[in-house]
């Protein structure tokens, strides 16, 4: 039997609102607080994920008609997307979750290395540099697919591209003045935040 239009609706919507539940626990129940001392810090690195934040109110406050794909193109794309948004989820919150275990009481909210950090390549980190802005990034199309008018999509995605760039240039130069020569290999074989895109 095929799924109505009001029954594909809700099917995206709740996947992403319980994939954000997901997404909160993994930054609050899987934290760990590190003693060690923080050999540097970057505090205007909280801008950029001021601006991805910024990015995901605008996927859920410019929303468009309940019921509808997010673009009028029939009801087996609205199906397609519907399937796209539990891919998506799933995908995501299994990466992000993976990336702050692997990465242990090295995560913090702000750009920073520890006096004993250690440059990660494995598990999530084999597939890009920064799988936890991949991960979000995956929620935010999520979100987009399941709610958001295009031109909300649009925004959103924009505000998340920029505020993820910012925060990238800041990790990174931290890591190539940590690291020098083995994070260059690194960036080298592993794209930053897009899986099988080798370019840095």
């Amino acid at each position: 039997m095929l799924l109505d239009a009001h029954v594909l609706y809700l099917l995206s919507l709740w996947t992403v609102v319980f994939g954000w539940l997901g997404f909160g626990a993994i930054f609050f129940l899987q934290r760990k607080r590190s003693e060690d001392q923080a050999k540097n810090i970057v505090r205007a690195s909280i801008w950029g994920i001021a601006i991805q934040f910024i990015a995901f109110a605008a996927a859920w406050f410019i929303g468009r008609r309940p019921d509808t794909p997010i673009l009028p193109l029939g009801y087996w794309f609205h199906c397609l997307t519907a399937l796209l948004v539990i891919v998506l989820v799933v995908g995501s919150t299994g990466m992000m979750s993976a990336a702050v275990h692997v990465l242990g009481k090295q995560w913090s909210v702000q750009a920073r290395v520890l006096e004993s950090h250690a440059l990660i390549r494995n598990g999530p980190y084999r597939i890009v540099r920064h799988p936890i802005y991949a991960g979000m990034f995956g929620m935010l199309l999520a979100a987009g697919l399941a709610y958001s008018h295009w031109i909300g999509f649009v925004i959103a995605a924009t505000l998340f591209t920029i505020g993820t760039a910012i925060r990238v240039r800041i990790e990174e130069k931290l890591l190539r003045e940590q690291f020098g020569a083995a994070f260059e290999d690194y960036v080298r074989k592993v794209p930053a935040v897009v899986p099988l895109l080798r370019r840095p």
